[in-house]
């Protein structure tokens, strides 16, 4: 019985694409342009699930075995299918070339903080945020921004990505690196763009 693709939805709600029921999907494929294509669908699948689960950390151990957070798009069980590390490699390293991501820690390649925002639309957001809260010209930790009482869209946000919002906001003069009592925090001014 040949299995029909078709969308479907996830535990989490996430739809995917009828594409993720197509078996040859999840292996790399010999023809460069079907393998373009398909890196093409990868990429998209992976951003928007990690948009949709605020996913922001891809391992190459999530290809490894059953119980990661991105085995909801990295398997199918229907079609018995999984993407393998060494596909998932060259994944990475393709999102890494369209600067959708970057390595996390530098200097390895198993590990990426993936961009599913960039670092510009963080930085509006943090600066929406701080006007919006009433913080803007107070000395603010990383940890009170990525971790406010009262949730916000900036919690959770991993500190490399955080540092990388606020240097585009320092760029335009709306915010100040400041040396705090346990680490590093940041002054937001009202500022033009």
């Amino acid at each position: 019985m040949q299995m029909e693709l078709t969308p479907n939805t996830t535990p989490s709600g996430f739809l995917l694409p009828s594409i993720h029921a197509a078996p040859p999907f999840f292996t790399e494929q010999p023809t460069p342009s079907t393998q373009s294509l398909f890196a093409d669908h990868w990429i998209r699948l992976i951003l928007s699930y990690a948009r949709h689960r605020r996913l922001f950390i891809l391992r190459i151990e999530d290809a490894e075995g059953p119980g990661s957070d991105w085995d909801e798009i990295l398997r199918n069980e229907r079609i018995n299918r999984r993407v393998l590390p060494s596909y998932l490699s060259s994944l990475i390293a393709v999102l890494v070339s369209k600067e959708l991501a970057v390595y996390e820690p530098a200097k390895q390649t198993r590990s990426v903080l993936l961009l599913w925002r960039q670092p510009e639309e963080w930085a509006e957001a943090l600066h929406v945020w701080a006007t919006a809260s009433g913080q803007l010209n107070t000395i603010l930790t990383f940890y009170e921004i990525t971790d406010p009482p009262i949730p916000s869209p900036l919690s959770g946000l991993p500190i490399p990505l955080l540092r990388k919002a606020i240097n585009v906001l320092t760029r335009s003069g709306r915010a100040q690196i400041i040396g705090v009592a346990d680490g590093e925090g940041v002054r937001l001014f009202s500022g033009t763009k």
